[in-house]
């Protein structure tokens, strides 16, 4: 039997433990690293006899040695493999490019016109998508491009991977979602996300796998010649993506000139 009085004076002295351990911190802090070193090794034998929970969804806290960030997971203890990589990481941010038009569009078709592999045909609901490794000896990527009478998307995405060559290549699929089926099906990405509105801007799935220079928009690219650059990230292939998706009815002549420079 506990009388009234003892269990008042229990929760006082909770109470007055409780308020002895908040100052106890707050010295902590206010103690030099030798005191409070000592009040730590204190304060862990005092908390020996509990034991750290690892249940399902516990959150656990990484702490890097190197950098001092911490990575927070919410993780299945029991079955997650915390040293595995398994979550998405997203591409980092890319630099802006820069981007201009010229109007001598005659010249430009003329000049390119007589050049070997300068110039192809982009067929109604087709993507043909130009693959620019980076140079060892370049530091920024250069397009130029003009179509016959009619506008064309474009849009410049980036692939971290090594180069093993510097050749240029051309890749032609029929649409933007078989393209993107196709390198779904490479990568063995289970859930594939379905490309968007060339009139609004590519929302493909590329944006998830490569670094995203400029989204796909239509170019007025048979009024005016359309240009741009973009400083080397790394290493990596660039993906000049030239999109007639939308189009039912016609093909499309492009002329294209695409070099590095130092």
């Amino acid at each position: 039997m506990v009388s009234p009085v003892s269990k008042d004076a229990t929760e006082d002295l909770r109470k007055a433990t409780g308020a002895l351990d908040t100052q106890a911190v707050v010295k902590q802090d206010l103690l030099p690293t030798d005191q409070a070193q000592v009040l730590n090794e204190s304060s862990v034998v005092q908390m020996a006899k509990y034991q750290v929970p690892q249940r399902s969804g516990d959150i656990v806290m990484i702490q890097s040695e190197h950098t001092g960030a911490i990575d927070v997971l919410s993780a299945d203890l029991e079955s997650a493999d915390l040293l595995g990589d398994h979550r998405k990481v997203s591409p980092p941010l890319m630099a802006p490019p820069c981007i201009w038009t010229f109007a001598k569009v005659k010249e430009f078709k003329s000049k390119l016109g007589k050049e070997k592999n300068s110039r192809l045909v982009v067929k109604r609901g087709e993507v043909v998508t130009i693959r620019v490794p980076t140079h060892p000896e370049g530091k920024r990527v250069c397009w130029e491009f003009a179509t016959d009478d009619y506008d064309i998307g474009f849009g410049v995405y980036f692939d971290w991977t090594p180069v093993t060559s510097t050749d240029i290549t051309v890749q032609v699929s029929d649409s933007s979602d078989d393209e993107d089926e196709e390198e779904e099906e490479e990568e063995e990405i289970e859930e594939p996300v379905p490309a968007g509105d060339v009139e609004r801007g590519s929302r493909s799935s590329l944006r998830g796998r490569y670094g995203e220079v400029m989204p796909v928009y239509r170019r007025d690219s048979h009024r005016d010649v359309q240009a741009g650059s973009h400083d080397y990230p790394g290493e990596g292939i660039y993906l000049l993506k030239f999109d007639n998706s939308y189009s039912l009815l016609r093909n499309k002549t492009l002329y294209f000139h695409i070099y590095y420079t130092s």
